[in-house]
């Protein structure tokens, strides 16, 4: 099953020992590929670009680096003006590299750990037992059993309640949308009015049954 992150999710992992990129609408854990080419002057860019969104690196269309052609030579190049990183061929031929990488750490397919959401929402989660409340930033494509999966860390025994809102069960295989919880995002921006305050509640009620944590 593919998974879904939020661009916060994928920020947390932004040191050497533990690096997330994202770009084209894919997360990526390049970790092994810092350690495989530790201490490579050609890591700095992505080093510098730790958590962050590259896409503009890239070209949507071929799903490789950019390109141009150079005014002086007419030949094409490779567009890296952050520095040439890993992968990325040299401008002029050279005896120390490796005309034959593949596949380039961009379309190996390894590294991917799953897909950028298109949108966050936030969302309000009350435990009507003990009038516990928590917000949580999930993503739109997310169905309910997986924001469940978010929200154990907050309560181990999740799965013992039934998730309701506006009185009505959450289908937990259907999404925020498809349960008709509304993203009112658009609309309080326009208003300029805090999200905060206006986040969909979901209520959480007590089945009895500790048998499922």
């Amino acid at each position: 099953m593919t998974r879904f992150f939020t661009p916060a999710e994928v920020s947390a992992h932004n040191s050497e020992a533990d690096l997330w990129l994202s770009f084209l609408g894919r997360v990526w854990d390049v970790t092994p590929l810092m350690d495989l080419h530790k201490g490579d002057v050609l890591l700095l860019p992505i080093m510098e670009a730790a958590g962050k969104d590259i896409s503009s690196w890239f070209d949507p269309k071929t799903q490789d680096v950019r390109r141009y052609v150079d005014t002086l030579t007419t030949c094409e190049r490779y567009y890296t003006p952050r520095g040439r990183f890993v992968h990325v061929p040299p401008a002029a031929p050279r005896s120390d590299w490796a005309t034959e990488v593949a596949p380039n750490w961009w379309r190996d397919e390894r590294y991917q750990v799953g897909l950028l959401t298109a949108k966050t929402t936030w969302i309000r989660v009350i435990n009507t037992l003990t009038s516990q409340e928590q917000r949580l930033q999930v993503c739109s494509e997310e169905t309910m059993a997986e924001i469940l999966q978010r929200y154990l860390r907050y309560n181990s025994h999740a799965r013992s309640y039934t998730w309701k809102y506006g009185g009505v069960i959450l289908d937990m295989n259907q999404t925020l949308d498809e349960n008709n919880v509304p993203d009112d995002d658009h609309e309080l921006q326009h208003l300029r009015l805090d999200r905060d305050l206006f986040s969909p509640a979901l209520l959480l009620y007590f089945n009895d049954d500790l048998t499922e944590s």
